[in-house]
């Protein structure tokens, strides 16, 4: 159960913006809470084709040349989340949740599976997708395929980095890396799964509702994208 009792959370919806650009932001909000000055914050973002590299990441798990990735258009970011390589692109839902653990004497296993649980509840609920953890691997999936990474860091108690969950992604870009670096399993999404192309922006609002029932937030807050991009 949550130890979230009926509290605000901001949402911060960016659409299509650069991984470097939402990071600044990311690091400005991060700054606000830290020092008490903003609510607990949910960001919302599609990020161009875009590998992202966690602190314990091997080059090795990239497994294409530059000129390939170059030519799909796909950047390197080095970030210091947990975790290994992984993709963003769009169709995918990235969130980037600034919360203040510490605030609600949360622990970082009990976030991380309260983050699986928005999954697992949304997608059997919409689409009837029986989603599950997988013993010893971060993440939700669907049999043997992975629907939402997770890879997070916590500074001075608030978190931040966060999911990525795939709607409508090319998985095909997936082949160019060994995605987290774990290399027996797949990644699918909801577009592969159902066999149509998803409302990204409804499946935006859905994702809104159901972290705001599993982390039991009481309302919502829009804030002005144009104040931050």
């Amino acid at each position: 159960m949550s130890k979230i009792i009926n509290k605000p959370l901001n949402i911060l919806s960016l659409g299509r913006c650069e991984y470097e650009k939402a990071l600044v932001i990311q690091y400005d909000i991060l700054k606000k809470r830290q020092e008490g000055n903003i609510e607990d914050t949910l960001i919302l973002v599609e990020h161009p084709p875009v590998l992202t590299m966690g602190r314990l990441a091997k080059k090795a798990n990239i497994v294409c040349s530059e000129q390939l990735l170059k030519s799909n258009g796909i950047k390197i970011f080095e970030t210091n989340r947990g975790g290994d390589v992984t993709y963003h692109g769009p169709g995918q839902i990235v969130g980037y949740p600034i919360l203040d653990l510490k605030k609600y004497d949360m622990r970082v296993k009990w976030f991380v599976r309260n983050i699986e649980e928005v999954f697992i509840r949304l997608l059997m609920d919409k689409y009837n997708i029986n989603a599950s953890r997988s013993n010893g691997q971060i993440g939700v999936w669907v049999d043997n395929d992975k629907i939402t990474a997770i890879g997070l860091s916590v500074k001075r108690g608030v978190t931040m980095h966060g999911f990525a969950y795939n709607v409508n992604t090319n998985l095909d870009h997936f082949n160019f890396i060994i995605p987290c670096g774990i290399t027996d399993k797949g990644v699918t999404s909801i577009e592969q799964l159902v066999g149509k192309t998803i409302d990204i922006e409804k499946e935006k609002d859905a994702v809104i509702e159901y972290f705001c029932k599993v982390f039991n937030y009481n309302k919502c807050i829009e804030l002005s994208r144009e104040e931050y991009l």
